[in-house]
């Protein structure tokens, strides 16, 4: 360790007392010392926005088609293919600048907080603003927000694989010399709770010299963003071949190089589908701010893709249905029920006391904090604590004593009955009344006590415990809980609860959710009794799970995904892990959960409620559904654009479309495509319908036909229309009204594939009629200013053109916005299966 920082662990850097810092004096330290925090990623740069935009094939065959018209001397339209290139890298800078912001919403959401206490309360804290002697709360998943020295509680299991390299688990002891108590940041506690000290922060702590960093978000490309880059990449590489083709045939037929070159330089244009890229990557993360607005934090882009077509939600019933927020309302001894409201006697007051030295001092688990708020327990620390474990649920606290040792003991009642040893008769009559609570709803305990003059075993199970009594603690069921549940009916996603608790409990909460229990409930026993190859079929129909072990997770996940779900998995413990990892969606606890299960998940709750996942499915169907309505458009409206640079070259006809025509198209769509469409609110009826089937594509063969088909029905009478202005009007005049016939068919086919329900004049469509003005002001002036008329090569058409121009567009591009006109004026909405919307006030409503 370098000499400068060494000597801080000699150093105790605050007071020791239980009140920890003040706050002024950690935020006079904060200001000298500095954040804690490591080296942030840069954000991207304007330049690098340009960069990577001016590299993109369609703007560079725009630049060389400007640059050949000043070189033959046709400035005006130079100019204006310049100031196209310009404007679309403006376009394509905004919306980077968009996603830049929403992804640096999306990493203040995610930096991890720490609880501290400071003042002698306990609060929790952005890591950042960690300072040297800041006393931290370090518990079992967590990793180590900075270099700290382990102060009190139990002996810490550390994995300091991140700094070391070396998998083995570190124990740390509290109070000891040297490396025994220092704790480093970055590394992950995998048993035991304890308090700490903060000595060194950011860069000067261990991982920070080393040049260590921990990402916070996964920013890499989804499957379907690289496979659309490859994709334009290759037409880029067809559109090249092509444009040599045509100019080779057009010039040899017609004599005319320059405007063979052009011709060519048209239709390669033309052909790329340059927006894909941009649609994708400004949907995915505008798609994810819009969820973190709602508490829902994506991790992983592809998440937004996939959490509209979940099928089947796995959630816990603590924290998640419930509001996480225990009270201790029964206590139960030598059989009889006590209500704490009315007051305890002797015997249930010495319960009680047992109860609470069984409880962590500055626990985060609800039942330990409502024990506590209920005793008057002392502050001072146990001298040992062996913590829960699956195969052993019970927490055993050893307290010193001057008649000898004492130690609590607290826990599942099955468990706690074998820990007393306890004869089956007894254990018997105790689980009756154990079921007796859990029918009414309760979260049930026992507490048993061990009393010796001797010393304690390691092995607390080896002791001879006596049992005390049975607590019954209510958690209430979240007020928006049976809402956001019949909610998820509607919409076709089931959902399974899994939890520890009592089955008689787990099916009180059940019925008051209204979850489906008509298949009854299956114990974490029967899970295990069944093979890997039954459990499928066993779990198809059944919603409610009780005593389930974390690795029982795991198996449950994997049985749902065999039977042909897609599987969303709530989950927030260390051992919750694999299975957030094996569903198709992990979701991570944001308030309770441990770092280990927000690393392994794709989504983290922020606000740990069910009807922000719901909320979120909502959210997830919106943004599916309006990327696949913008892919739709795309491909649609490149198809006339493509099909009428070429089909006049095909047919021996004069030119229809130029680079200046692309171009100024171009700068209608991609506005439409980035604002527009990602604007655009749910569908009405959007969370009445089952999700969609598992591996439906994003863009597959019935996109591309409905693409394909709108495209052809533009490219066909626009065509038409101008095959039929050339037989009788100038050809400036016939590619007027062509063109115009084109831009409005290219709106109409905007306002047709955008526009979610009938109501096509909504506030949120405002961007939309903003673009068909600007593009109707534009063609507006092209006409009325002749040089401007001559630089397109076109004229105003007459008023019989001028009308088969609007048909055109209308016909060709919008037939179907009569329908939704008809019923934006009578207000209703005619697309089938359509129910009143979700209403403004409901979680998530898109």
């Amino acid at each position: 360790m370098p000499p400068d920082f060494a000597d801080a662990w000699d150093v105790v850097a605050s007071p020791r007392d239980r009140r920890g810092l003040e706050e002024a004096e950690a935020r006079r330290r904060l200001e000298s010392g500095g954040p804690n925090s490591l080296q942030q990623p840069e954000n991207r740069t304007i330049r690098a926005s340009v960069y990577d935009a001016a590299r993109e094939p369609m703007l560079l065959l725009v630049a060389a088609a400007a640059l050949l018209y000043l070189v033959i001397g046709d400035h005006g339209e130079g100019l204006f293919l310049i100031g196209g290139v310009v404007v679309t890298l403006a376009l394509v800078v905004v919306q980077d600048l968009r996603g830049e912001r929403a992804l640096a919403a999306l990493r203040t959401l995610a930096q991890p907080s720490a609880r501290v206490i400071r003042d002698g309360r306990e609060r929790r804290i952005p890591t950042q603003d960690l300072v040297p002697g800041d006393l931290v709360l370090v518990g079992e998943g967590e990793r180590l927000p900075a270099d700290c020295r382990l102060l009190g509680g139990d002996m810490l299991g550390v994995d300091e694989s991140a700094l070391t390299g070396e998998s083995a688990t570190v124990l740390k002891t509290p109070g000891g010399a040297g490396d025994d108590a220092r704790l480093f940041a970055g590394t992950l506690i995998v048993r035991g709770h304890a308090v700490a000290e903060v000595v060194l922060t950011g860069p000067r702590t261990a991982l920070g010299r080393i040049g260590g960093a921990l990402a916070e978000m996964d920013d890499e490309p989804t499957p379907l963003q690289r496979s659309s880059g490859r994709l334009v990449r290759l037409l880029g590489l067809a559109a090249l071949v092509f444009c040599a083709l045509i100019t080779a045939a057009y010039g040899l037929t017609r004599g005319d190089w320059m405007e063979a070159i052009l011709a060519g330089m048209t239709f390669a244009i033309a052909l790329i589908p340059e927006e894909f890229p941009m649609i994708l990557t400004v949907f995915m993360a505008l798609g994810a701010w819009r969820l973190a607005r709602h508490n829902v934090l994506v991790r992983r882009a592809a998440a937004v893709e996939a959490l509209g077509g979940v099928t089947l939600l796995c959630v816990d019933k603590t924290g998640t249905l419930t509001e996480n927020r225990m009270e201790l309302v029964r206590l139960t001894v030598d059989g009889v029920d006590h209500a704490i409201a009315d007051g305890l006697p002797a015997s249930g007051a010495a319960v009680l006391r047992t109860a609470a030295l069984a409880s962590a001092r500055r626990s985060i688990d609800p039942m330990d904090r409502a024990v506590l708020r209920l005793s008057a327990a002392s502050e001072s620390d146990p001298v040992r604590s062996w913590p829960l474990r699956p195969e052993k649920p019970v927490v055993v606290q050893l307290w010193s004593r001057p008649e000898g040792a004492f130690a609590a003991a607290k826990g599942a009642p099955e468990a706690v009955f074998r820990l007393c040893r306890l004869a089956p008769d007894q254990a018997a009559a105790q689980l009756r009344a154990v079921d007796r609570l859990a029918g009414e709803g309760l979260r049930v305990l026992a507490v048993a006590a061990c009393r010796t003059s001797e010393s304690f075993p390691d092995d607390p199970w080896e002791a001879v415990f006596i049992y005390e009594g049975l607590l019954g603690f209510v958690d209430p069921l979240r007020p928006d809980a049976a809402a956001a549940l019949r909610d998820a009916r509607e919409a076709g996603i089931a959902v399974a609860m899994i939890t520890g608790d009592h089955p008689a409990t787990a099916l009180a909460i059940a019925r008051e959710a209204g979850l489906d229990e008509t298949a009854g409930v299956m114990t974490g026993q029967d899970v295990a009794a069944l093979s890997q190859e039954a459990l499928p079929s066993r779990v198809r129909d059944v919603r409610i799970f009780a005593r389930v072990t974390p690795d029982q997770k795991l198996l449950l996940v994997q049985a749902f995904k065999a039977a042909g779900g897609v599987v969303a998995m709530t989950g927030d413990g260390v051992n919750d892990a694999p299975a957030l990892e094996a569903a198709h969606i992990g979701i991570a606890m944001g308030q309770r959960g441990t770092d280990v299960a927000r690393e392994a998940a794709d989504i983290v709750l922020l606000d740990d409620r069910f009807a922000s996942i719901i909320g979120g499915v909502r959210l997830g169907r919106r943004i599916f559904a309006n990327l696949q309505r913008a892919l739709t458009y795309v491909t649609a409206i490149h198809v006339p654009i493509a099909g009428l640079a070429l089909a006049p070259v095909l047919l021996g006809l004069p030119p229809l479309l130029f680079p200046l025509h692309v171009v100024l198209l171009e700068l209608a769509v991609d506005p439409i495509c980035a604002l527009v469409f990602e604007a655009e609110p749910s569908e009405p009826n959007a969370m009445r319908r089952p999700p969609r089937p598992a591996g439906s594509p994003l863009f597959g063969p019935r996109q591309v036909i409905a693409a394909l088909a709108q495209g052809a029905g533009v490219l066909v009478l626009v065509l038409g229309l101008y095959v039929w202005g050339l037989s009788w009007a100038t050809e400036a005049e016939a590619r007027g009204a062509a063109f115009l016939a084109l831009i409005g068919g290219n709106l109409m086919l905007g306002l047709v594939d955008s526009a979610a329900s009938a109501r096509i004049f909504a506030r949120q469509r405002r961007a939309y009629w903003v673009i068909v003005l600007l593009m109707s002001g534009a063609m507006s002036l092209i006409f009325a200013v002749p040089p401007l008329a001559r630089m397109f090569t076109l004229q105003p058409p007459g008023p019989a053109l001028l009308a088969a121009a609007v048909a055109v567009a209308v016909l060709g591009g919008g037939w179907a916005v009569l329908a939704r006109l008809a019923g934006d004026f009578t207000g209703k909405d005619r697309s089938p299966g359509h129910r009143a919307a979700v209403p403004e006030t409901a979680p998530l409503s898109g």
